[in-house]
């Protein structure tokens, strides 16, 4: 069995005519589901900013994933340079160490 790499679910719509109503709901789907793991990050980065310093370890565990499922839900929206959303989140490097991304 052979394997083919993920395809960019954006690269399915043809840039040479409008999108129809399928594809527009599409969209809107994909930028929703952004949103909403934008908003996971916010929330697991503020309550890591909180932690008390001995207890840290579950809330930076609990930023990585989010942070990872971020950073996958905008590779699947065809963005794939997270330079501008980790300076935007302001997300710290021990939570990217975590993640192998530095």
């Amino acid at each position: 069995m052979s394997f083919r790499p993920p395809q960019s679910i954006a690269a399915r719509f043809d840039r040479d005519s409008p999108p129809n109503a399928l594809d527009m709901e599409i969209m809107a789907e994909m930028a929703a589901a952004l949103g909403r793991a934008g908003e996971k990050v916010e929330r697991t980065l503020e309550a890591l900013n909180l932690a008390p310093e001995s207890g840290q370890l579950p809330e930076l565990k609990a930023a990585a994933r989010a942070v990872h499922a971020y950073f996958i839900q905008r590779e699947l929206c065809g963005l794939r340079n997270h330079d501008d959303a980790i300076r935007h989140y302001g997300i710290p490097r021990t939570v990217l160490v975590r993640l192998g991304a530095v």
